[in-house]
């Protein structure tokens, strides 16, 4: 039997699992916000220690990034992006969960041809192009403001 793409789509639709739109953004929301909460609360501490805003920014994105980096690692982070979804990846810990998970599925090729060669293969193009407009509307931000 041959199945044609109208077949296939319509076979995918059936087959999906049904998605509660309202709880799926909720949860979203909901975990986004706390994972912004805790950056707040960890830049909050920083700064209550006595580094400057932007030291403490710094300091809290390292520090986000490195427990989502656990997370990932313990197998925790893809559990929790299960339930909230979107939620997970927009932040920073979304990013360094893309970064690690490479990583980690990679290491048993070995630390060059595995880890160094696969790490950026899911955010290697976030980079290149987030790279690549912010180099653009620099330029046009620098003409402009001449």
């Amino acid at each position: 039997m041959k199945i044609t793409p109208e077949l296939y789509s319509d076979m995918t639709r059936q087959t999906s699992p049904k998605s509660d739109h309202r709880t799926n953004l909720t949860a979203a929301f909901l975990t986004g916000g706390a994972i912004c909460a805790l950056g707040q609360i960890i830049l909050s501490v920083l700064e209550a220690y006595g580094l400057e805003r932007t030291e403490a920014g710094t300091w809290t994105s390292i520090i986000l990034v490195g427990i989502s980096s656990i997370c990932t690692g313990l197998g925790w982070y893809q559990k929790l992006a299960k339930l909230a979804g979107a939620g997970t990846l927009v932040p920073i810990t979304g990013f360094s969960n893309a970064i690690s998970s490479s990583a980690i599925e990679a290491r048993s090729e070995g630390p060059v041809l595995g880890v160094g060669a696969k790490i950026f293969t899911i955010a290697g193009p976030v980079i290149l192009y987030g790279c690549s407009a912010a180099a653009v509307y620099g330029m046009i931000y620098w003409f402009f403001s001449r």
